[in-house]
């Protein structure tokens, strides 16, 4: 039996194969984006395969403020409280089981009184006495393990902690990511709003001296029509980006564990972070040991194999040894004497017969089984998907920004034309206000290109899983079933 006893249902575990493929998109992807040298945030990017991936990426871009602000959320985010408490009861749950995998010992004391009938053996002839029994004894039990269904059940407890903890790191990394791109939109907004306050002063300044054209008799109404709707259209988007701003600070002070009122958050703009000049670019095989969803996807596989052969050793016999030695006697000074000893010996074996329920259960579980590699499969497929979107977004809006600031120069050349022309005569001050209008439209696309090529780093980085693990390996014991 003890030879027995270290076998476990079902075949061991085998990890899915990683992807095959070298790259992300059928297209590959050029190592070296474009470039705008003139322009803040504009510089090329290497996409390195052999550069790591920093634990604390977001120092990469520069700002001390932000830095400060991701470690806050990191000591404060209830999400991550609510993850760590689960991970913690997880592992308890794996502690209680391997308690209960070893063998119990309990102690007992008792104390009765009894009368026996009249019609019991011994009381023909006289009333039966009342007496006392006493007695006290320590008692072994240990369910032998023989199809290793115990086994299986600590294998898949482990690998359901597993997965708490890696939803924990998927949990810290995604917090980061977003204190990141919400201080990056904070920015972005914050030139958006002063921008746009300073075309609604140039328009209005415009639309002033148009009403006063027009009561000269040398403007028509319909160009002070034109004017005053495209300013109120200005306003309006001035106001709905003071709301996207607001709503974009109560956001991070929600992610740091504040309250939006509290205030006292740093305020960021776009000179606040630089781009990185090298960004890692993890293999597709390298991706599944790196990605916490990916990896928590797996241990939730394990879980299940192990719990395909939880049911599988179901159906096999289960064998329970036990001992039990005390004393009994009929007075508590008698306890403990040389003719008081009692001791048992207990072997039980139970085999199930007919219980066609032990039999669904198997195939419940295998088809648990299979649910959790088809969820895996989804889950490779998604993030590598992922990835071969943000690979493509920082090619491209690299491009974009390139050609946005080459825009950018040409309206600002041109606004320096029709000032040099007002100063000569040649213009009026009318072309004045609308060159400066198309400066600043401009320039608001211009931010909003370069927020776009820091949020694609930051993209980048999350979607690449962060540092890869240091830790050795899962908690579960490396022979795990699967079907």
């Amino acid at each position: 039996m003890l030879v027995l006893a270290g076998c476990a249902s079902g075949p061991d575990f085998v990890p899915p194969a990683a992807p095959s493929s070298a790259g992300y998109a059928a297209t590959p992807v050029t190592p070296l984006t474009a470039s705008a040298p003139a322009t803040a945030l504009g510089g090329a990017q290497r996409l390195d395969p052999e550069a790591p991936v920093d634990a604390q990426w977001w120092r990469g871009l520069g700002s001390p403020r932000l830095d400060a602000l991701v470690e806050r959320a990191s000591r404060n985010s209830p999400t991550l409280a609510a993850a760590r408490a689960t991970l913690a009861q997880a592992r308890e749950r794996q502690a209680a089981r391997a308690g209960a995998h070893l063998p119990q010992v309990d102690a007992g004391a008792s104390a009765q009184r009894q009368r026996p009938g009249p019609g019991t053996a011994g009381s023909a002839g006289g009333s039966p006495q009342a007496f006392d029994l006493y007695g006290a004894s320590v008692a072994v039990s240990y369910p032998l393990d023989l199809a290793g269904g115990n086994r299986r059940a600590l294998e898949a407890l482990a690998a359901r902690a597993d997965y708490r903890r890696y939803e924990l790191e998927a949990a810290q990394l995604a917090l980061g990511g977003t204190v990141a791109a919400t201080a990056i939109a904070q920015a972005r907004l914050a030139g958006q709003v002063a921008s746009t306050r300073d075309m609604v002063a140039a328009q209005e300044e415009q639309l002033g001296l148009v009403e006063q054209r027009s009561r000269l008799g040398h403007a028509a109404l319909n160009e002070v029509l034109a004017i005053q709707a495209q300013l109120e259209k200005t306003r309006a988007d001035l106001h709905l980006l003071r709301k996207e701003h607001q709503h974009n600070q109560h956001l991070l002070a929600t992610l740091v564990g504040a309250e939006p009122g509290e205030g006292g958050l740093p305020a960021f703009t776009l000179d606040d972070f630089v781009l990185p000049a090298v960004l890692p670019l993890a293999l597709p095989s390298q991706l599944v040991r790196q990605r916490p969803d990916i990896r928590g996807a797996e241990a939730l596989l394990r879980a299940a194999s192990a719990e395909y052969g939880v049911a599988v050793a179901a159906l096999y016999p289960q064998v329970t040894l036990s001992a039990s030695a005390g004393s009994q006697a009929l007075s508590t000074a008698a306890l403990f004497g040389s003719g008081s000893a009692a001791w048992a010996l207990v072997a039980q074996l139970t085999q199930p017969l007919f219980r066609p329920g032990l039999a669904a259960e198997k195939r419940a579980a295998l088809a648990a089984f299979e649910a959790a590699a088809a969820n895996y499969q989804t889950v490779v497929l998604e993030a590598l998907r992922g990835v071969a979107d943000v690979l493509r977004s920082v090619e491209q809006d690299a491009h974009a920004l390139q050609s946005q600031a080459v825009a950018n120069s040409a309206a600002q050349a041109a606004l320096q034309l029709a000032r040099q022309r007002h100063a000569l005569g040649a213009a009026s001050y009318l072309e004045v206000l609308d060159a400066t209008r198309e400066a600043q439209q401009s320039g608001i696309a211009l931010a909003a290109a370069q927020a776009r090529r820091l949020q694609d780093t930051v993209s980048l980085y999350v979607a690449l899983g962060g540092a890869a693990p240091t830790e050795a390996g899962p908690s579960a014991s490396p022979g795990t079933a699967s079907p």
